[in-house]
C-alpha cells in the first residue's frame, strides 16, 4: 500500500510519516523531494524552476519510483505536499487508474497553526513555505481529493493512529518512553531541515 501524507508546509507530514513508519511493520518512507534535489544538483541554476515539482522530470521520476515501490511487500509512506491538481492527476490519479492501492491523506491545519509552526523553523517570516500557505490551504480544502484529517488538536501519535485506522492497518505498540518519543521527533525534524 502507498500512503501519501499530503498537507501544507508545516502541517507535520514528515514527522507523521516517520512516526507511522516506526510503528508499522514492513514499511519505509519514500521522500519525493530527493528527486528535486537530484535535478537541482545536476542542472545549471539558469534551468531551475522556482518549484522543482514544475520540472516534468521530477514528476516522471516519482511516478516511476512509486510504480516500482507499489510492487514491494512493504507499506510505502510518502510525505509530500502536492497541491497543483494537474500534478496530482499526473502522478496520483495515474497510479490509482492503474489499480495501485494508494491512500491520500490530507493533513488539514488552521492557517494560524501553520504560520506558528513555520516561524519556529527560524526561516524568517517571508520564506518560501510561508508564502505558500494560502495556496496550499485552498487546494487541500477544495481541489485535491483524499481523506481529510484535521490535526490542530491532535498529537503526532494520534495523527499516525488515525491514518492507520483509515488505512485498516495495525500499528505495533509504542513502548518508547515519553522522553524517547520527543527525542525521536526532534531528530526527525533535524534530519529533514532543507
Amino acid at each position: 500500500m502507498l500512503i501519501w501524507i499530503n498537507g501544507a508546509f508545516g502541517a507535520g507530514k514528515t514527522t507523521t510519516a516517520y512516526e507511522l513508519q516506526r510503528r508499522l511493520a514492513r514499511s519505509r518512507v519514500y521522500d519525493p523531494e530527493n528527486a528535486g534535489y537530484f535535478i537541482r544538483k545536476n542542472l545549471p541554476k539558469a534551468l531551475w524552476e522556482a518549484d522543482f515539482q514544475d520540472h516534468p522530470l521530477w514528476r516522471q521520476i516519482n511516478l516511476e519510483m512509486l510504480r516500482l515501490l507499489a510492487k514491494s511487500e512493504e507499506h510505502i509512506i510518502i510525505p509530500m505536499t502536492l497541491v497543483h491538481r494537474p500534478y496530482y492527476d499526473e502522478i496520483v490519479q495515474s497510479l490509482l487508474d492503474e489499480g495501485i492501492n494508494l491512500k491520500m491523506i490530507l493533513l488539514l491545519t488552521e492557517k494560524s497553526t501553520l504560520q506558528h509552526r513555520l516561524r519556529k523553523r527560524f526561516e524568517g517570516t517571508d520564506n518560501w513555505a510561508m508564502q505558500q500557505v494560502d495556496r496550499c490551504l485552498q487546494a487541500l480544502h477544495h481541489e485535491i481529493p483524499g481523506f481529510p484529517l484535521p490535526t490542530d488538536t491532535l498529537s503526532i501519535q494520534q495523527v499516525a493512529e488515525k491514518i492507520a485506522q483509515h488505512c485498516s492497518l495495525t500499528l505495533l505498540p509504542d513502548t518508547r518512553s515519553p522522553l524517547r518519543k520527543n527525542l525521536d521527533r526532534i531528530l526527525t525534524s533535524l534530519q529533514h531541515i532543507r
